[in-house]
């Protein structure tokens, strides 16, 4: 198994290359050069052994391949219950149960291990550049954290994350560093996939990517996928269709993956909020990235979608990619709507990530939509509190791994919306 750039200007290379390059040569993003096809007859006993059985394919040539089981088994060790949602025959499928109670956590954890691993003990340090809208970040600095030859250098859009969520990207110290960027996330993505295509300062710090351009976040978060429509196929004999809450659209591309894998993956849908730069494309506009706007649902303000490149590169054109998907946009009001009913309605509290999702199914059903399917949720709502429990009326338990974080100190420093500030930063 080969890996090619999406833009086809450098050769085809392995996946242990893929993984630690991050980005590829000419600026592109790593895709299979096919999409294997494993058993997914049968379910899986975990959701570790469900990652083995996705991954394995990938991972036949590389130096990995004895070990794949062991990372599998430490980063996915917390389950992705896909759970009955408030008695109507729909789905929640949890994915915030990890160390960060984000969706995050599973491949930023099989992404750490994995580069740990591929490692030369006497190689430099490898500073893992990570931009971050709110919670891939602070999944990263824990994957990351005290792990031996590895600094993790976060940027954040200052003023743009909810107090938690900052308080998850600072609260790691030690070789993590957290860093508040005067713009947006696109402005941090921006800056570092510059730092990641500079080959003079690639020659001088070796350098990483942790964000979801990279394949090893991308190809672990089909693991889930597959785990829940197997097992839900199992039991219903149909497909599960998945409605996700997107912003990069790293989460949503892992479905397709799945799905073009050959897992019991149904229709998927998009649900985003007002950076509508996804909606407007798939209801037949032009492509054309957005500046970033501020909403409740934070972890998604992405005016630029980066696995959009990826997208694109698996269908044959544009008329192709918008059959493949429907996309809506959800605003701040309707968000909040979704947030109060969902106790209600729905029997669960929901982060306005979530939320968005709620309301694409309650839309859906309204339309007799009766297929079955299943919300992505992919934060929990106590990262929210100040929006959701004005909103619900009562406190969210805190998680006891996010209470953890909690506790402890937290630090960061600013840093100019500059590229010639990062590159002095990270050479020094």
């Amino acid at each position: 198994m080969q890996f090619t750039s999406t833009r086809g200007q450098v050769p085809p290379t392995s996946i242990d290359v893929a993984l630690v390059a991050g980005l590829a040569p000419d600026g592109g993003l790593y895709v299979p050069e096919r999409f294997p096809r494993p058993d997914f007859s049968a379910p899986a006993t975990t959701l570790a052994a469900m990652a083995t059985r996705t991954l394995s394919p990938y991972f036949t040539a590389s130096a990995l391949r004895g070990r794949l089981d062991a990372i599998c088994a430490d980063a996915f060790c917390f389950d992705a219950p896909l759970q009955p949602l408030g008695g109507t025959g729909d789905h929640l499928l949890e994915l915030f149960h990890g160390p960060t109670a984000a969706f995050k956590d599973y491949a930023a954890r099989f992404l750490a291990r994995a580069l740990e691993a591929l490692r030369d003990p006497d190689a430099p340090p490898t500073t893992i550049v990570v931009a971050t809208s709110g919670d891939t970040g602070a999944a990263v600095a824990s994957a990351f954290h005290r792990r031996e030859g590895f600094r993790v250098l976060i940027l954040y859009p200052e003023g743009k994350v909810s107090p938690r969520q900052a308080h998850g990207l600072e609260c790691w110290g030690d070789n993590v560093a957290a860093y508040r960027v005067d713009g947006s996330f696109d402005d941090c993505q921006r800056l570092a996939k510059q730092a990641l295509s500079d080959e003079a300062l690639r020659a001088r710090v070796p350098l990483g990517s942790a964000n979801s351009i990279s394949l090893g976040r991308l190809l672990p978060q089909a693991a889930y996928y597959a785990h829940a429509a197997t097992s839900f196929h199992a039991r219903h004999g149909q497909p599960l269709n998945f409605i996700v809450p997107t912003g990069n659209l790293g989460n949503a591309s892992a479905a397709f993956v799945a799905r073009a894998m050959g897992a019991a993956v149904g229709e998927i849908r998009l649900a985003c909020n007002a950076n509508d730069t996804l909606p407007r494309y798939f209801s037949g506009g032009d492509y054309t990235a957005q500046p970033t706007r501020a909403t409740l649902a934070n972890a998604m303000d992405v005016g630029a979608p980066s696995n959009f490149e990826r997208l694109r590169h698996w269908h044959a054109d544009d008329a192709a990619l918008r059959a493949a998907f429907i996309a809506r946009s959800i605003d701040d009001a309707t968000i909040r709507d979704a947030i109060r009913d969902a106790p209600a309605r729905h029997g669960i509290v929901a982060c306005p990530h979530t939320a968005t999702g709620l309301k694409l199914l309650e839309d859906l059903r309204a339309s007799g939509d009766a297929r079955p399917w299943a919300v992505v949720a992919t934060a929990h709502p106590a990262k929210f509190e100040g929006i959701v429990e004005p909103l619900v009326g009562h406190p969210v338990q805190l998680p006891a791994a996010l209470a953890e974080c909690l506790a402890r100190p937290a630090t960061s420093s600013r840093l100019a919306n500059d590229y010639g500030a990062l590159r002095t930063l990270l050479a020094g």
